[in-house]
Order: structure tokens, then sequence, then C-alpha cells
């Protein structure tokens, strides 16, 4: 995925751009805020292993709704700038985490699958989300971990630990998480919401692998909504647009257009 040395400005979810590629997050910058169409992302500290982003004209009377991202291997909590403006610049709170692992011979960090860092990706999460807590008025109840490949392959796995801290959970083009017992609150999963993105000329993740998971899904009966897009292994504004009218529709209860045309234009949920 190319550098931007800044970002672009948003570019409008229209049929025409919906598959754009997005490009990989800017360099660090040293300062604090970092103005975003209007939304404002917060480094708090110099140290700090998360970003915060104030939605567009924020209303502190009103609770939002949160989405805590998980970065791609190779990337840092920054790469929320480059995310954002595709899902929506209104409608959350959102938080970007990094990973705790540099990677090696490049820049960036990975998620590692391992019981200790698993744990570790756990307790940044619950450090990032109680520091929008204190910063922001959100709505606990409607918490969603999203991410890309292996990020979301962690969101996918934090949530199924947890699932009664979050209202869903999101992957774009990352696997379902295996090994360390995924499944093992099986009884409390079947209410958790999954969102499972993956591209249709993938490489890393394919319809084979897809079609590998399925029994799974449907033997311990998870909720999973699967979409498949005609791309290789990319991250567009198509899947980050789909994943905002899914969140939504679970925050209000109401079903988006966006949703009911894309059974027929785009893929198909499940």
């Amino acid at each position: 995925v190319p550098l931007a040395k800044t970002p672009p400005d948003p570019v409008p979810l229209t049929r025409r751009t919906s598959m754009n590629r997005l490009f990989a997050p800017p360099k660090k910058s040293s300062l604090n805020h970092t103005r975003l169409d209007q939304g404002v992302m917060t480094a708090p500290r110099s140290h700090s292993t998360y970003s915060l982003l104030a939605p567009m004209h924020y209303e502190p009377n009103y609770a939002y709704p949160v989405v805590v991202w998980l970065h791609s291997d190779g990337g840092d909590e920054k790469q929320l700038l480059r995310v954002m403006p595709h899902i929506s610049m209104r409608n959350y709170v959102a938080v970007g985490v990094r990973a705790s692992h540099p990677c090696e011979g490049r820049r960036g960090y990975e998620w590692q699958q391992s019981s200790a860092c698993i744990l570790h990706a756990e307790n940044r999460v619950q450090e990032a989300i109680a520091a929008a807590r204190a910063k922001f008025n959100i709505n606990t109840d409607r918490i969603f971990l999203a991410g890309h490949e292996a990020g979301g392959t962690m969101a996918f796995r934090l949530a199924l630990r947890s699932p009664q801290n979050f209202s869903g959970a999101l992957s774009a083009g990352g696997r379902f998480p295996l090994g360390q017992m995924p499944l093992m609150n099986l009884h409390s999963l079947r209410d958790l919401p999954l969102f499972l993105a993956y591209c249709r000329d993938s490489e890393i993740y394919t319809s084979d692998d897809i079609c590998d998971e399925l029994p799974l899904f449907h033997a311990a009966a998870l909720k999973v909504a699967i979409r498949q897009y005609p791309c290789g292994d990319e991250l567009t504004t198509q899947m980050l647009s789909d994943m905002d009218a899914w969140m939504m529709e679970r925050v209000t209860g109401v079903p988006s257009c966006t949703e009911e045309s894309a059974v027929v234009s785009r893929g198909q949920w499940n």
C-alpha cells in the first residue's frame, strides 16, 4: 500500500469511487492534534499506544458509539487517520490501538497470536477505551472492534474472548482466528454479530479459506455477515462504507439502504 505524506480529503462514497484503494498511514507528526475534516486526532502522550479521534461537530450531550481500530501489520495506531474518513467522521468516537511488537526489518508493528500477546492486546484495547471514556461521552454498550488483515483477526479474537464488552467485531481481510481456543465462550457468542469482508482475488485469505471456515460458523451458530469484494489484497473505501452501514444498523436498529442494495449489487450477507 503506497505511503502518503499528508492525508487526502475524504473521498465521496459514490458508486464511481466506491472501490478506491486506501493509502498507508501518514508519517508520525510531533503535533499533539491533527485536524482531519474538522475531526480532531489526539495523541495523549508521546509514549501512548493509542490515538483518539473526535467526531465532527462533537456534541457532549450525546453518547457516541465507539470504533476501536486495530491496524494491519506494518502500521500503527495512526492508521485511524486513513480509515475513519471512509467509515464516518460524524457517527463515532474512534480509537486506534498499536500492536505490541515492532515488525522485523521494516517500519510499524504487528499482531502476534501467542497467549501473552493476546493478553497484551486486550489490555491495550481496554486502556484505549478507558481513555476515550475519560475524554468523550461514549455509549459503553455500543463499542465495535474492527481491523484490517491481522488486526481484523485480533479484533475477532478479542471480541470472542469478551463478547459482553462489544456490540460487534469487524474484519477486513483478516481470517477467523485459529488456536488459543477462540470459541471457549461459545455459550455467550451466539448473540455477538460479526462482519467478515474478504477479497475475491486475495492470495492471503482466499475463497477456499472462507469455504473451510463456513462449517465452523454453522456448527457454532455464529452470526457472521460475509461480504466478498472484487479486488486483491486491498482495503477499499467500499469495505469501510459497508462497515459503517453494518454498525449503524446495530446502533439504530434500522436497516440501511446501503445494506439492502448490497445483497444484489455487491455481495451477499449470510
